[in-house]
């Protein structure tokens, strides 16, 4: 993902941020460097107050892809990811189908796997829901926040609807390829998987029947603030955040602009209404300080409920 600057007063918050951006001078700061356990945050949620989402237990999903260590696309690693991913996936109910393909990077050649879980619905329509689970290539980048902790929400999200029958269907897709391969974010290097599903949703005709699309990415900071996209669409823009200001969530969903490149975009370019839920403010991203400690399994909670009360309004409509 990538911030747009959109206006000078945007510029100057994006200045301030520029200081987190990799660089070759980059402190290098070993994953293993964390604390040796990191526990949920005592104050999370109860699972009855956040429509069934448990926070707990997706901080656990975060702090296992945290445990193989970083996984950009094409590495052993992130085949653990993917395994880790389609076990809990089946422990939950759900059916989901791998896409492998071979993306085209500055690198060479690259062997990407996508996730799509089909929930059935009584009706075409689709609800759909997306994340990505590789990591930027950096040294000793394990991405729990980036990449991490929405592939967290996800899972939750997944062992929730997973069983359900509902108006509409409902996917869940987890991508893989999200980050350039190299250090900045210049298209066509980046969204490899997001770009491929799209075209290949394209091509089936499914992307037609697609509602809503809801994309989260950067969802766990302890201190989550979480920006309107004005690359995304307004009124699903509208109906999440009306969701989590019921929720009691206005804290945490402010009605700030912010402007973002990211997954989204591949299928919004092709008159899909989505919307993406990030905190790309973050003093960490895109460093190897993005570690377990960084994440707040009550943010986590908070996201997944919003996510699940607004699936539960899109059913409706």
């Amino acid at each position: 993902m990538w911030p747009v600057l959109v206006s000078l007063v945007f510029f100057g918050a994006c200045n301030s941020g520029d200081a987190a951006k990799p660089s070759p001078s980059s402190p290098v700061v070993s994953a293993a460097a964390k604390p040796a356990k990191q526990m949920p945050d005592e104050n999370t949620p109860a699972p009855e107050t956040t429509g069934g989402f448990d926070g707990k237990r997706a901080f656990a999903d975060v702090a296992k892809q945290v445990d193989f260590g970083p996984h950009p696309a094409g590495s052993q690693a992130i085949a653990q990811v993917q395994d880790y991913i389609l076990a809990e996936l089946s422990s939950a109910g759900c059916t989901a189908d791998v896409d492998p393909f071979v993306a085209q990077t500055p690198a060479g050649e690259v062997p990407m796997k996508n996730i799509l879980v089909k929930i059935p619905g009584d009706r075409p329509g689709i609800i759909m829901l997306a994340t990505h689970y590789d990591t930027k290539k950096i040294d000793n980048f394990v991405g729990a926040d980036d990449g991490g902790s929405s592939t967290a929400v996800m899972l939750e999200v997944a062992r929730n609807l997973c069983g359900r029958h509902g108006r509409y269907q409902v996917w869940i897709a987890f991508f893989d390829g999200e980050e350039a391969v190299n250090l900045e974010w210049k298209d066509p290097d980046n969204r490899y998987g997001s770009r491929q599903m799209a075209a290949k949703l394209n091509l089936s005709g499914d992307l037609k029947n697609i509602r809503a699309f809801i994309l989260a990415d950067i969802v766990g900071s302890r201190e989550l603030l979480l920006k309107r996209d004005s690359n995304s669409d307004k009124s699903l823009n509208d109906l999440v955040w009306a969701a989590a200001n019921r929720l009691g969530y206005s804290g945490v969903f402010v009605n700030t602009p912010t402007a973002i490149d990211d997954d989204h975009q591949s299928f919004s370019t092709r008159g899909v209404k989505t919307v993406d839920i990030i905190d790309l403010e973050i003093s960490y991203w895109h460093t190897p300080q993005d570690t377990l400690d960084k994440i707040s399994s009550k943010s986590l909670a908070v996201v997944g409920h919003v996510i699940l009360e607004t699936v539960k309004q899109l059913q409706t409509k």
